[in-house]
C-alpha cells in the first residue's frame, strides 16, 4: 500500500481548505498513492485558532467540501483520510475515511482537553477500518498521548496506525515537536504497530508528518513548517527478533 500524507497550514476557510485537499488529492493519485491522509480539522479549520468555536461554522458548506472529496476518492481509486468538524446534535472533532466505492466512515475524537473539550462531544466510535486488506487503526491527536488509545488497537490486531493532528503553537516550540514525535515512537514500539501521521503547518509545527516503523524507526519525516507531501510504500513484514519479544510479552500482559 502507497501511502502519503499532506501538511499544510489549515484556516478557517473552508473553500480554500477544500481546494488545497482536491490538489493534494489529484497529486498523490497521479504518483499511485493508495491512501492519503490530511491533518485533523482540515476541512472545517479548527476553533478557536481558525474560528471561534463549532458553532461558528457553516456545515451544509462543510457537507458539500465532503461530498466533493468524496467523489474524487471513487473517481481516482484512492482512499482519503481527513478531518473535520461534524454536527449531528452535538459537535464533534471528526476523521473521516473515504473509500472508493463505499459509504462515508468515520472516527470521533475521544480524547478532550482544553479547547476541544469547550468545543466538542467525546466521541464512541472505534476507529478501525479494513482498506485494502490492511486494518489501520485511527486516532486524532491528544490521543496519542495515552497508551490505552493504542492498546485498543493492538488487540484488534491493526496492521498500521494512522495519527492526525492540528499540533500548532505561535511560538517555535520545537522541543514540544519532539516530544510528540517520541510518543509516536513509543506507541509504534509498545505496540509493535508501524504509526503514520500528519499535521498541520502553521504557523509552527508541533507533531511530526512521518511514518515510524514497528520497531520506532522513522523512516520518512516531511521537513517541519513547510507544506509538503511525504510517501511512503508501506508492506506487511514478518516481526524481527525484537518485535517478536515486544508481542510476546504484551500478549502476556494483556491475557491475549
Amino acid at each position: 500500500m502507497k501511502l502519503a500524507a499532506y501538511q499544510f497550514s489549515v484556516s478557517g476557510n473552508i473553500k480554500k481548505n477544500t481546494e488545497i485537499i482536491k490538489e493534494a488529492i489529484k497529486n498523490a493519485a497521479s504518483k499511485k498513492v493508495d491512501l492519503i491522509a490530511f491533518p485533523e480539522c482540515a476541512v472545517s479549520g479548527y476553533p478557536p485558532r481558525d474560528i471561534p468555536s463549532s458553532k461558528d461554522v457553516d456545515y451544509k458548506e462543510i457537507n458539500v467540501a465532503l461530498n466533493e472529496i468524496k467523489n474524487l476518492s471513487d473517481e481516482l481509486n484512492i482512499t482519503v483520510i481527513v478531518g473535520s468538524m461534524a454536527f449531528e446534535d452535538k459537535y464533534f472533532n471528526r476523521a473521516y475515511v473515504f473509500s472508493p466505492g463505499k459509504d462515508f466512515t468515520h472516527y470521533d475524537k475521544r480524547a478532550l482537553y482544553g479547547w476541544d473539550n469547550e468545543n466538542f462531544e467525546r466521541g464512541n466510535t472505534e476507529g478501525i477500518y479494513e482498506i485494502d486488506g490492511v486494518k489501520i487503526g485511527v486516532r486524532i491527536c491528544f490521543e496519542a498521548r495515552f497508551p490505552e488509545y493504542f492498546r485498543e488497537l493492538y488487540k484488534a490486531d491493526t496492521d498500521l496506525d494512522i495519527v492526525i493532528f492540528y499540533a500548532a503553537s505561535d511560538d517555535d516550540d520545537f522541543e514540544k515537536y519532539e516530544v510528540i514525535k517520541s510518543n509516536l515512537i513509543t506507541r509504534a514500539v509498545e505496540n509493535v504497530t508501524p504509526v503514520f501521521s500528519v499535521d498541520a503547518t502553521g504557523p509552527f509545527q508541533t507533531a511530526p508528518t512521518c511514518f515510524i516503523n514497528a520497531s520506532g524507526r522513522i523512516m520518512i519525516e516531511a521537513k517541519r513548517n513547510e507544506e509538503d507531501m511525504i510517501i511512503y510504500d508501506f508492506e506487511k513484514k514478518e516481526y524481527n527478533f525484537g518485535e517478536l519479544g515486544r508481542k510476546r510479552e504484551s500478549d502476556i500482559l494483556l491475557g491475549m
